[in-house]
């Protein structure tokens, strides 16, 4: 069956952000007056945790930090972040403009399915595309919009409602393994760009595991038990049919 959809997750995914969400938390930390400095290494075993309130929390149980206002700490890192945010700060990653201008050309349905907040997404897209490729998306589903986060599948639930299309029909683009588990929960098809910090998540229920989108073949080396003829109909002719 041809692809109708693509799904896409932000962090990681369309652009290797999480580095400046790091530098945003640990700004927000001195802000108030706390002691903590998340390095890259302690940022990524705690991006296992899906959703920086939740991360925030996490972290100040394990810490015994129990005064903690996870919920403020977070407002003022999102804010933080998207002063950070600018033109020029970072790119998408390698073919991701490329794939969405092509989806879209080509009338494909386009969607985001995340767990980080709206604000986020509109500060990612007006430093990239602009905010007005947004429009191009027929259904944008955020942290907010979630109880569950991934690696629930509640936010790709919504993303189907909205595109009222079945699994089948859509390919998820994902770079962590949380991602990944939640978009398989409902048969999803799902490419893995794995970004900076998850290259070491387990990504074996991927339909496909490649380093950027514009990379197709890496295959080879990410997924080397795999063919080119294993891979679905569909990912063949979206990914790979240029690169022949």
């Amino acid at each position: 069956m041809p692809v109708r959809a693509l799904i896409f997750d932000v962090d990681g995914t369309l652009a290797e952000t999480e580095d400046l969400h790091r530098l945003a938390f640990n700004r927000a930390f001195e802000i108030a007056g706390i002691d903590w400095v998340w390095s890259r290494d302690l940022y990524a075993r705690l991006l296992r945790v899906t959703g920086g309130r939740e991360r925030i929390r996490f972290y100040a149980d394990e810490t015994g930090a129990a005064d903690i206002d996870s919920a403020a700490l977070h407002r003022t890192k999102t804010e933080i972040y998207n002063g950070f945010m600018s033109p020029g700060v970072l790119e998408l990653r390698p073919g991701i403009e490329r794939l969405i201008r092509r989806a879209r050309d080509g009338g494909l349905k386009l969607a985001i399915a995340t767990t980080t907040s709206r604000a986020n997404i509109d500060s990612l897209f007006g430093a990239t595309m602009g905010k007005g490729a947004l429009d191009w998306f027929a259904s944008i589903r955020s942290g907010e919009d979630v109880r569950n986060k991934k690696p629930d599948p509640e936010v790709f639930e919504l993303v189907l409602a909205d595109l009222d299309l079945p699994p089948e029909d859509c390919i998820v683009f994902e770079d962590s393994e949380n991602g990944l588990r939640a978009a398989k929960a409902l048969s999803l098809p799902t490419v893995v760009t794995p970004s900076i910090y998850t290259w070491d998540n387990q990504f074996s229920a991927a339909d496909l595991v490649v380093r950027t989108v514009d990379e197709p073949f890496s295959m080879r080396e990410l997924m080397p038990e795999k063919e080119l003829s294993d891979i679905p109909e569909s990912l063949r002719d979206l990914l790979f049919a240029q690169m022949v």
